[in-house]
């Protein structure tokens, strides 16, 4: 009968052990999921902050819908795109923007390789009006990483859209040409 009373008493602790063990984990579980549910909240409102705030770039088709920060360094790609300084402006010239392909870093351009000729691609400006500049895409190709032609003017009014490719040994180059612009 002793023997019975240990067995019991022991097998008691031994499930409020676990109890306490479980919910120790649950606590820690539901912890570690607000933290990266916080995270995912702060970055959607601050994107959304960005995107009343700057230009922004869509490609519809792709589900692609950035803002575009003046500048290509690494704190303005970890969370939009960037545009290269001294080059075109919207609506003219060669206006080129930068974004990363990366599961590290922002996802902006992770679908780029999806692009295909004639897809659409606009610019939305910041203007009273927000103007809308739509690109069709003209171009597609990857080229090496020191190949800076694809900056230059061309004389005519086109959008280039760089990103690293999935390897990040190459650059993927888009091209759109200026279709029309308008304000919605």
């Amino acid at each position: 009968m002793a023997l019975l009373t240990y067995i019991r008493w022991n097998m008691n602790r031994s499930r409020k052990r676990l109890q306490i063990s479980g919910i120790i984990l649950l606590v820690c579980g539901i912890g570690i999921l607000s933290v990266y549910g916080y995270k995912k909240i702060s970055r959607e409102l601050y994107l959304r902050k960005l995107l009343d705030n700057n230009i922004n770039f869509e490609i519809p088709r792709l589900n692609i819908k950035v803002p575009v920060l003046e500048g290509t360094d690494s704190k303005a790609l970890q969370v939009s795109a960037g545009h290269f300084e001294g080059t075109g402006a919207l609506g003219k010239g060669n206006y080129c923007i930068a974004g990363h392909n990366s599961t590290i870093y922002a996802e902006i351009f992770n679908d780029l390789d999806q692009i295909q000729i004639g897809d659409e691609m606009y610019l939305v400006d910041t203007d009273d009006n927000r103007t809308r500049y739509l690109y069709i895409v003209t171009e597609y190709r990857t080229v090496d990483p020191n190949e800076t032609w694809v900056l230059n003017d061309f004389k005519d009014s086109r959008l280039t859209v760089i990103s690293c490719t999935d390897d990040g040994t190459q650059r993927q180059v888009v091209v759109g040409i200026l279709k029309s612009f308008y304000t919605p």
